[in-house]
């Protein structure tokens, strides 16, 4: 089966999505990254190739706050940031799509779309209220399965008043509500309301945000977060299929773009999961800059270098057949 192939490396998870010569998802994955993105990029390759047998990859394209690295190890044909890579799913997915809410494990973004063209987005990335990773550590110290996160908040008859506009204050403010005799149901349906609140005000402030609104990433498996976006709204929010690998979703549909009749993929192959690459990391001394410079290697090979400001290092990669 021939098709190309999305990876999207985030701090949280790496998810790969095959897609096939008619854009239709074959198959995706979704593993923990874990602090190891090579690692995880090499056990998704091993996992989506013992899915597909036969497997025959036109292309690969990379995309993710590790979308660089990706690209360096497996040879990317393409490289893209998230906003482009969650715009064109969206849009595959959800063709009508205008607002675009992506909430992912450390940060969280929106993407205004009109007629099939990114016209504004926004992302957050410096605070951890209502991202994945948040609402993990909430329910890990109420002793909830984050599975169960959801339907409690279904539960819940009176939910509580939050402050959600910092991670740290809405911490405090659950216990203390939890000492006065709150519900836990209503502490958590409170909790998403309070985190849609400092989304909406914060991430999507000044946006024109209309309707059709499609949810995604790793968040939007939680149906209390869902129902509150769609009280704040007044109006149905749409969570797609594959929500959570949306991004490799997007990075595959760009691959397939990237090719040509006269342009052959990059891919280095699935014997890539086999390899074992390095990193080092040393600082440049040639400037009062003192920059650090990441380098990729295999065996004894330089793959790549980045992290510099001038370009000596990061503007000239060595690469390998």
């Amino acid at each position: 089966m021939k098709v190309f192939l999305g990876i999207d490396v985030g701090s949280v998870s790496t998810n790969i999505a095959a897609v096939d010569l008619q854009q239709q998802i074959v198959d995706t994955v979704y593993l923990r990254t874990q602090g190891q993105p090579i690692l995880a990029i090499q056990q998704a390759l091993r996992e989506i190739g013992r899915r597909i047998p036969g497997l025959d990859i036109a292309g690969v394209g990379t995309t993710g706050s590790g979308r660089h690295l990706a690209g360096v190890v497996v040879g990317a044909d393409t490289v893209k940031n998230e906003i482009t890579a969650h715009a064109v799913a969206a849009m595959h997915l959800v063709p009508a799509a205008r607002t675009v809410f992506e909430i992912g494990g450390q940060d969280s973004k929106i993407i205004i779309i009109r007629d099939g063209i990114v016209t504004d987005f926004a992302m957050n990335t410096v605070c951890a209220a209502g991202t994945g990773s948040f609402l993990d550590q909430q329910a890990a110290r109420l002793n909830i399965p984050i599975e169960e996160f959801g339907r409690r908040t279904s539960e819940s008859r009176s939910p509580t008043r939050v402050a959600g506009r910092c991670a740290v204050f809405a911490e405090s403010d659950m216990i203390h509500k939890q000492q006065a005799g709150h519900q836990i149901a209503d502490i958590l349906s409170g909790l998403c309301q309070a985190l849609v609140r400092n989304y909406l005000n914060n991430v999507g402030k000044g946006k024109p945000i209309s309707s059709p609104v499609v949810f995604q990433g790793g968040v939007a498996a939680n149906a209390g977060m869902k129902r509150a976006f769609e009280e704040a709204l007044g109006y149905p929010v749409v969570v797609p299929p594959y929500y959570d690998v949306m991004g490799a979703i997007g990075a595959a549909l760009l691959a397939q773009e990237a090719i040509t009749p006269e342009r052959a993929t990059k891919f280095r192959g699935l014997d890539l999961v086999d390899y074992r690459f390095r990193s080092a990391i040393f600082e440049c001394t040639g400037c009062p800059n003192q920059c650090e410079v990441v380098e990729i290697g295999f065996q004894d090979h330089v793959l790549a270098r980045w992290g510099d400001r001038c370009g000596k290092w990061g503007d000239n990669p060595v690469s390998v057949s």
